[in-house]
Parts: structure tokens; C-alpha cells; sequence
């Protein structure tokens, strides 16, 4: 047998052992021809890029870097009952019609990004915050049930959920003593994160792939096609996977999941329903956080009772204070509990929490502990705080919440407002981590954002850590901020359940921050998506003489940014425009703002309300769906000469 034959043969009982979990041969027979090809590789220097081989883990890596996504990963929107989930179908429904859906279990592990180029598997990386995550390439180079290479030619990122199977785990304790996992999700996850890959291959993990990221035409079209797409690649499915109408079919299977859940081999902590058509997706579309064509129905979280020993009070950017439960140690969901969130001082009361009582804990959504409830009526009340635990100035009540008042001065409320002005989705001022606010805070007396724009280059060197190209990168990019837009600007304030979506708005609707600040609640809750409880906050916020002072001292700076609206003349005036594939002399960026610039309006997706798609090469399912709904489509030639007529 050639080289190219042996790796075909091996990795086709690979994939009957470890994905199909029905092999055909022995593993003395395997590992016999295993042993032929690590031969032949060693004689020839010359290793396949799908050899099995090279799944045995490398050297241990000096630490993790970061990879960009070249696709956003979205989080899922949750229902944490039927009605929920009733009520997330209707609305489905109502938007577009009669849809078919496809039902899965949601594996509870770490979710992992494969890349692939021209068929040939090249990076992996942990989702991360869903645009950067960590570089995990030599880690999952070692799980079986990821291929080194696939059928498709082009580019793409294929997600799945990394896993460890608990027979997986219980053969792993049994060869450990000393060296006990608790848990199959930590186990998945600290195998994953680990610098040495051989402690990911000694593991054996698994990969179960379900969603599709960015890629340049798979030539797939839904949900259904594309789980056909992962099996032809030979990568792990979901063991459940149907295709159904209605919710009533979809409560049908998440009961019988629930049932059989205890008889799984691995673990899940819930059932995720997808609207199965693509193109049904782009019209859809997506809000700040999460897709709106898919939810995750989540399963009752487990939980248990321990004693809670004493309160902690935290203090955030807007001052309030949230109460930290200081919990007796507890094994929940296989990881150690000691602390868990009481949310408010309005929760504590009405739930009747005692400080040494007993206390029903669980993990909300799995992952957070939250004190639910008093087990006993044991113990001592839990008093409201009278003065901030931190500066010690006094407190005020607010609904549920309590505030300490001394925001000019109190250090967390600081330390918190200058790192959510100087975030990305703010002011975006590169440099500036949480350790050397406080540094800043600490050391150098910045009591408030326009502090920063008063930094000195040999202010920064006198900190610890500095050296001169951190010091003169920090001042750069504090000077780039002052061209901050009006949206992220407003989101760089800090309002109270403002976040960068609301900002937007806000800053379409107003134009600037001065016109925001006289802005009435009764304007504010007329615009789609604010409530009272954030018009009240926002009319706060500008009724507080501190604030106003910071507005001016960076309008003095020079920061007052202004909201363009896009001009009502030009060629595409009055047009809703879509971009999809690539067009050769702009990036979609680019296209958008020339667009825009000639009083266009630029839509995410597909729909009967658009009026032109401008398609580039590539283009996927935007383009069958505009055909489909009669709207006009212009190639990028066509374009160019538009854009020209201006």
C-alpha cells in the first residue's frame, strides 16, 4: 500500500471507533498498521497532512494566543420554561410564517471554532468573547473525531462542543488515583485550555460539531443540510437531530430528552431549537447578543442546600451594591461552591435570608451560583448596608438596590467607570487594562475620564511596568479617543442599562449629548426598546451636577462628538441596501459608508422591505433569497457606476 492508502485506511477506522463507535477491526491490527506508517514516515521524512500521526501531542506550548474569528460567534438566547419557548415560536411565526425547525441537545463542554483551507484542517481556537479567542490548534489536533481534512476546497470555520464522554472520565480516574476529575465539562474544558497537549490527548475528548461560522459557500442551505455536511466530513453529530413544525413536536422531544437525559454518556444541560432555512435566518437576524432564529431551552438546574456564613457587598461603576453570599464549601455539578450572588437587598429580604442559615443554592443556567432561597429559619438578619463598605460614605435606597453616594471618590465606582469608558465598544483606548487603571487610580490621582486626557508620557514611566513604547502607545491612543463616535461615546458614559444597541438609538434620535441631557422620559420611552426604568435612569444620570461637569470638562478636551444622519439625496436615497459576498475594490465596510454617504440605509439582512442587493463573488443564500422575493440585484460593476452618477 502507498503512504496516501495506509493514512485512508487508518483514519477510516478511526472514524468507525471513535465517531461511529462501531469499529471494525482490532486495535492490535490498527496499531499494527500505525506502526507501518510511522515506519515509512521516519524512512521518507514525508508526513501526510491527514496522517493520524500527527494527533500525537507536541512540545508544551509557553502560553495561549489570541486568534481573531473570521466570523462573530453569538451566543444563544435561553427559555427557561415551555411557555417561554411557546412564546419565542409565535414570534418566529408571526415574523415570517410557517417554518420548519430542527431540535438538538445542547452538549454542555467548551465550544470550539475549527478552521479549515482548501480541505486541510489549519487552527482551532475557543470561542472566547464570540470575536477573539485563544489559539487551541495543538490541543485539538489531538482529538480523534476532528479531521485533519475534509472534502470542501474552500474557507470556512465549522463550531462544535468539545466534549469529554463520561466513560471516557470514569477510565481516567480509574488510571488516576492521585489525579481525580470531577467533573466531565471541567475536564473537557481544562484539557482543551492546557499548554501541554498531551494532557489533551491523554483525555481523549471528542469534538460533536453543530454550527457553521464563516465560510466562502459550503453550498449548504439549512440546518439539515449542513448536519449532512458535518457526517460526509466524517466529524461527530448530534445524537439527537430532528426536523420538526410545530411547538407541540418540539415539547415531544425535549420531554423525551429529559427523560433518557440520566442514560446519556455525556453531558447536557439543555435542547437547542434552530429555525432550519438560512435564508429564513437572515430575515430574521440578530440582536446585540444572540441570533433571533435560535434559543436554547434550558434543563432545571441542579441544587443543594449549605449554610451561608456571612455577606460581602461589592461595589459597581453606578455605585450600587450587590451582596456576595460567603457560602459553607459545597460539590455542586462537580465544582466546589463558596460563593454565590444574592442580587440585591430587595431579594435578600423577600427570599428571608439569614446570615448563618441554611440556603437552597443551585447554578443558574449551570454556570452561576445563586442563592435561591432559606432552608431553615435559622440564623441572624441580614441588615441593610448604612454606609458603603468601601469609602464609608453614606448609602440610599433605590427600589431593590442600594447606592453609595460618593461617586466622585469612592475607589471601585472609579476603577469601574474608567475601565468601561476606556472598553472597546467605548472609547476603545488601547492599553488601558483593569491593573493599570487602578495604577492610574492609585499612583498617578485620576478621579474621573477626563483625568486621562491630562496624562503626561513621563507621569505613565513613573509606574511599574512602563517602559517608554507602552507609556507613548497609552498617550496615542488616549489622544485618538477625543475622535470617538456620538454611539459608543454615549455607551462610554456609563448610563444605567444603557447599552451600545440603546446607544445607537439614542444617538440617532437625539444627534448629540446636549440634546440628550434635556432629553424628558416621556421622549426617552417613545423611542422602541426603552422603558421607564432606563428613561428614569438616563433623566437621572443628567440631573447629577458630577456628570454634567465630566460632559464639560471633555467638551473643553474637545470631545462633543455630533450624530451624522445620512443625507436624504443622492442614488440611493430612500433605498434599504443589502451587501453580500466580496467585491473586489471595497470591503463591505467600505461599500456601506459610500452607500450610506448617498442616503442609503444598509440592512443586515434579506426582506420584503429591501430595495437593492448588491452582490459581490460568492454570494450565498441573500442572493437566493432576494430572486426569490423579487428585489432588484446589482453586481459590483453596476455599482461602481451608481456610486459614479454621484
Amino acid at each position: 500500500m502507498t503512504m496516501q492508502q495506509i493514512v485512508d485506511k487508518l483514519n477510516k477506522w478511526a472514524y468507525e471507533y471513535y465517531v461511529l463507535d462501531n469499529p471494525s477491526v482490532p486495535d492490535t491490527e490498527y496499531d499494527a498498521l500505525y506502526d507501518v506508517l510511522t515506519a515509512m514516515e521516519e524512512t521518507t521524512g514525508t508526513v501526510l497532512p491527514d496522517s493520524p500521526t500527527r494527533r500525537v501531542g507536541g512540545k508544551p506550548l509557553t502560553k495561549f494566543v489570541q486568534h481573531t474569528h473570521l466570523g462573530r460567534l453569538y451566543s444563544l438566547d435561553k427559555a427557561q420554561s415551555f411557555g417561554e419557548l411557546a412564546d419565542w415560536v409565535d414570534k418566529v411565526k408571526k415574523e415570517v410564517g410557517d417554518v420548519y425547525f430542527t431540535v438538538e441537545l445542547k452538549y454542555d463542554g467548551l465550544t470550539i471554532s475549527c478552521t479549515y483551507r482548501d480541505g486541510v484542517f489549519v487552527g482551532a481556537a475557543t470561542r472566547g468573547n464570540g470575536i477573539v479567542g485563544e489559539d487551541v490548534t495543538e490541543q485539538v489536533k489531538t482529538i480523534r473525531s476532528v479531521p485533519l481534512t475534509i472534502p470542501f476546497k474552500g474557507v470556512c470555520e465549522l463550531q462544535g462542543e468539545g466534549i469529554m464522554r463520561l466513560s471516557e472520565l470514569a477510565k481516567y480516574n480509574a488510571r488516576h488515583a492521585d489525579d481525580q476529575l470531577k467533573n466531565a465539562r471541567n475536564a473537557a474544558a481544562g484539557a482543551i485550555r492546557n499548554l501541554d497537549p498531551k494532557v489533551t490527548a491523554e483525555r481523549n475528548l471528542d469534538v460533536v460539531f453543530h454550527s457553521a461560522g464563516y465560510h466562502d459557500g459550503l453550498g449548504v442551505s439549512s440546518q439539515w443540510q449542513l448536519n449532512e455536511f458535518f457526517k460526509q466530513c466524517h466529524m461527530a453529530t448530534n445524537k439527537i437531530f430532528e426536523r420538526v413544525r410545530t411547538f407541540d413536536e418540539i415539547k415531544a422531544i425535549i420531554l423525551h430528552i429529559a427523560e433518557i437525559r440520566a442514560e446519556l454518556d455525556f453531558l447536557i444541560d439543555g435542547v437547542v431549537i434552530k429555525v432550519d432555512d438560512f435564508a429564513v435566518r437572515e430575515e430574521l437576524g440578530y440582536t446585540d447578543k444572540f441570533p433571533k432564529w435560535a434559543v436554547a431551552f434550558k434543563f432545571d438546574a441542579e441544587q443543594v442546600t449549605t449554610r451561608l456564613l456571612d455577606v460581602d457587598w461589592q461595589v459597581g461603576r453606578t455605585g450600587k451594591l450587590t451582596p456576595i453570599g460567603k457560602l459553607e464549601a459545597v460539590e455542586l455539578c462537580g465544582a466546589t461552591i463558596r460563593r454565590a450572588t444574592l442580587n440585591n437587598y430587595g431579594d435578600i429580604q423577600r427570599k428571608n435570608l439569614k446570615r448563618g442559615g441554611m440556603v437552597f443554592v443551585r447554578r443558574s443556567n449551570d454556570v452561576i451560583p445563586e442563592v435561591l432561597g432559606a432552608a431553615d429559619d435559622d440564623g441572624e438578619i441580614i441588615l441593610r448596608p448604612t454606609v458603603c463598605p468601601v469609602c464609608g460614605s453614606e448609602v440610599v435606597e433605590n427600589g431593590a438596590n442600594v447606592y453609595c453616594t460618593n461617586a466622585e471618590h469612592c475607589r471601585p465606582q472609579i476603577v469601574a467607570r474608567l475601565t468601561h469608558y476606556c472598553s472597546k465598544a467605548a472609547c476603545d483606548i488601547e492599553g488601558l487594562s483593569d491593573k493599570t487603571i487602578e495604577q492610574l487610580v492609585d499612583n498617578l490621582g485620576v478621579k474621573s475620564v477626563a483625568d486621562l486626557y491630562d496624562l503626561t508620557k513621563e507621569e505613565l514611566l513613573t509606574l511599574d511596568g512602563f517602559k517608554d513604547k507602552k507609556a507613548s502607545n497609552i498617550i496615542a491612543a488616549v489622544e485618538a479617543s477625543k475622535k470617538v463616535e456620538l454611539p459608543k461615546f454615549i455607551f462610554a458614559l456609563g448610563l444605567d442599562n444603557v447599552g451600545a444597541v440603546t446607544a445607537k438609538d439614542l444617538a440617532a434620535k437625539f444627534g448629540s449629548v446636549g440634546a440628550l441631557s434635556k432629553a424628558t422620559a416621556d421622549e426617552l420611552v417613545a423611542i422602541d426598546g426603552i422603558g421607564d426604568v432606563v428613561a428614569d435612569g438616563i433623566v437621572q444620570y443628567f440631573a447629577e451636577p458630577q456628570n454634567l461637569e465630566i460632559i464639560a470638562a471633555l467638551k473643553d478636551i474637545g470631545i462633543d462628538p455630533t450624530y451624522t444622519q445620512a443625507p436624504k439625496e443622492g442614488t440611493f436615497a430612500g433605498k434599504k441596501v443589502v451587501l453580500t459576498g466580496s467585491l473586489d475594490a471595497y470591503t463591505r465596510g467600505q461599500a456601506g459608508k459610500l452607500i450610506e454617504e448617498r442616503g442609503g440605509e444598509i440592512a443586515s439582512s434579506v426582506s420584503k422591505n429591501v430595495d437593492l442587493v448588491v452582490v459581490g463573488a460568492d454570494a450565498g443564500s441573500k442572493l437566493d433569497k432576494a430572486k426569490k422575493l423579487g428585489i432588484r440585484t446589482i453586481d459590483e460593476a453596476e455599482f461602481v457606476a451608481m456610486l459614479e452618477e454621484n
